[in-house]
């Protein structure tokens, strides 16, 4: 796979950020995007506790979904008190996203400043809050919504790969999915080409978040993180201001996503099995036509 680090910037104009990546839909981390913000020293794990520990949240483990478990489905249910005292306890694989902390302690939205100058269409009810253990990682996959995402890092460190949807048939992108079949545990050391061949010419990008960070992620990168340290991260999301882009994120939320829980209610194990052949498939044509 041929890797390229994320462009960084300590601060960008608008009219640079359009041109440059906005537009082209080209990532960037602006590390200093968030220097001024309350949060970015306010935001810890004790803080979130006072506010938001009685609240109950989903949270995942390590493990790839199988062949039943629908869309976004948690692991288990806990309080997110408990759950931050075993983030600070020890190593815990377990991680939470898609929480909408703003829904729940509304005071915090004065803690940021939205960049209203870099996006248009910010849905400013739903900021998310992304946390993990140490060792936590979120498999390869790309947003269902298709949003624009200016994520920020806050505490711990987090390595972060991106790919643009185009490299989606050399990923092994499985039909009726934001998923992919391979498995990318571990990338930066080992890729599994031998069992995912077409991994090897996929192009991406890479860099490790730290405290302050925001990463700008276009509509529609596929992205896997893997938590090197205990952190937390929150995503402001952008609608694309295309039609197209707005059409199709519809029909991944509504379409796509329905067909696929559908399948997965009815035949699991062929669907499940059927997905993993046809990215296979895909995948293997595209390879004898570079051999070709």
């Amino acid at each position: 796979m041929n890797v390229q680090a994320i462009d960084r910037v300590e601060n960008i104009t608008p009219e640079a950020f359009k041109q440059q990546y906005y537009d082209p839909r080209k990532p960037v981390v602006i590390s200093g995007l968030s220097k001024h913000w309350p949060a970015r020293e306010k935001w810890t794990w004790d803080y979130f506790k006072s506010i938001l520990g009685n609240e109950i949240v989903g949270v995942y483990n390590n493990e790839r979904a199988g062949a039943k478990t629908l869309v976004n489905g948690a692991d288990d249910y806990i309080s997110f008190g408990r759950y931050l005292d075993m983030i600070q306890q020890g190593p815990v694989k377990l991680r939470i996203f898609l929480f909408n902390m703003f829904q729940h302690a509304p005071q915090l939205v004065k803690d940021i400043t939205w960049p209203d100058e870099l996006a248009k269409g910010f849905l400013k009810k739903y900021p998310m809050l992304f946390v993990g253990g140490a060792g936590s990682v979120a498999h390869m996959h790309y947003d269902i919504d298709l949003s624009h995402i200016f994520h920020t890092q806050f505490i711990g460190r987090k390595r972060v790969l991106l790919l643009e949807n185009n490299q989606s048939p050399y990923i092994y992108r499985m039909p009726l999915t934001v998923e992919s079949a391979a498995s990318f545990v571990n990338w930066h050391e080992k890729l599994d080409t031998a069992a995912f061949p077409a991994l090897a010419y996929a192009r991406g990008y890479t860099t490790i978040l730290e405290h302050g960070d925001m990463m700008f992620m276009p509509a529609g990168y596929w992205h896997h993180m893997e938590y090197l340290d205990g952190g937390f991260a929150m995503s402001l999301r952008a609608l694309d201001q295309t039609l197209t882009g707005k059409l199709n994120g519809l029909y991944h939320l509504v379409g796509l996503r329905g067909m696929n829980n559908l399948l997965i209610k009815l035949a699991p194990q062929w669907w499940y099995h059927y997905k993993r052949r046809v990215a296979r498939k895909r995948a293997d044509r595209l390879l004898n036509h570079r051999v070709g």
